[in-house]
């Protein structure tokens, strides 16, 4: 007996040292990392990554998949503004996870997938201002979740924690926030804080905790009714979605009544538009239908001009004047002079360029 007594005592010893020998501590805060880095052995089990500018990007999540061993991760006081998916997938092993005093304003749905050991999660200290539901209710061990100091108003909870902070949020004690104060008061839920937990909306119930505050269920089922009977489509929107939607509206319409108002810029473009089109057209006429500007081309004489009678006498008498100051000429000789100052001259195109009209009843009297 004493024999299998020390036996038992010898395999007790080598456990509670085998045990001591797995958790690997590996202590890198306040180094200025701007991720984690890959030189770490990957056999630890507590990594301490507070104080650093770590964002927990692509290569983050590459490097984290590899310290398959970790039970407690410490990322708070970091850079993290976003939790994608799938970011800590492969820490089956994880217990505690503290991702506080970051910058944390969006948690994708499938964040927390794979931390089916999970038991404190703190997100306190962050810009949250929408957490699904199914995001945590993921979390099947979950005990603690701490929340405290975020921008939520509306918070509704599907699972079972022993430990719940709230303070420090916008609370909008109203419809929306029913669900989160009956799980409040029927769960074995503690909530850390309840005197400092209070509402923020309406200003008539600021000073109201969220467990207590006067929320009406009636007055939530008559609105509910109403809303059935005008829109049937919207009974099955949450109220996170509704603020949404109201916030995402009103934040265009103020950057719709803050934008400049539009110059003639309109104008300028509206009549350079019109002189292309208008050009296109003339162009395309031209080359579909050749032959009027060719014409035009072509045409490069002038008409003759219709002299009045008197104009017409006095120019006539004027040559003929002329003609006859010229001494020892015959009548032959003037006719020769005449036909050879007027001699007609033919263009190319066949029409006579000269201003007089060649009048038979002229050349009789000659």
């Amino acid at each position: 007996q004493i024999s299998v007594l020390k036996i038992i005592c010898n395999f007790l010893c080598l456990y509670c040292f085998s045990l001591s020998l797995q958790q690997v501590t590996c202590e890198e805060s306040a180094k200025n990392y701007s991720s984690i880095p890959t030189s770490l052995s990957k056999n630890v089990t507590k990594l301490y990554l507070s104080n650093n500018n770590i964002t927990l990007n692509d290569t983050d999540k590459k490097v984290l998949q590899l310290f398959i061993n970790l039970t407690e991760l410490y990322l708070n006081e970091n850079a993290i503004t976003v939790l994608h998916n799938n970011t800590f997938c492969n820490l089956s092993k994880l217990t505690i996870l503290d991702i506080s005093s970051n910058y944390i304003s969006t948690i994708e749905q499938a964040a927390f997938k794979g931390l089916n050991q999970l038991s404190i999660l703190y997100l306190n200290h962050n810009k949250i201002s929408q957490l699904d539901s199914d995001t945590i209710a993921s979390l099947k061990n979950l005990m603690i979740l701490s929340l405290q100091d975020n921008l939520l108003k509306y918070f509704d909870v599907k699972a079972s924690f022993k430990l719940i902070t709230l303070n420090g949020n916008p609370w909008n004690c109203s419809c929306g926030l029913l669900s989160l104060q009956k799980w409040l008061n029927t769960s074995n839920v503690t909530m850390e804080h309840e005197n400092d937990t209070l509402c923020a909306y309406p200003d008539v119930w600021n000073k109201s905790s969220v467990k207590t505050a006067p929320i009406q269920k009636s007055d939530c089922d008559s609105r509910r009714g109403s809303i059935a009977i005008t829109t049937p489509f919207t009974s099955a929107i949450s109220p996170k979605i509704i603020s949404i939607l109201t916030s995402s509206l009103n934040s265009s319409n103020n950057n719709i009544r803050s934008s400049p108002p539009l110059g003639k810029t309109w104008v300028f473009l509206l009549g350079v538009l019109v002189f292309v089109l208008s050009s296109s057209l003339l162009i395309f006429i031209a080359i579909k239908f050749p032959l009027w500007y060719r014409y035009l081309i072509s045409y490069n004489h002038r008409r003759l001009q219709e002299y009045e009678p008197e104009m017409f006498d006095k120019e006539f008498t004027t040559d003929l004047s002329t003609s006859s100051s010229i001494s020892n000429t015959n009548e032959q000789d003037s006719i020769v002079v005449f036909e050879q100052t007027h001699t007609f001259v033919l263009d190319e195109d066949g029409f006579i360029e000269d201003k007089y009209i060649d009048d038979p009843g002229l050349t009789e009297e000659v």
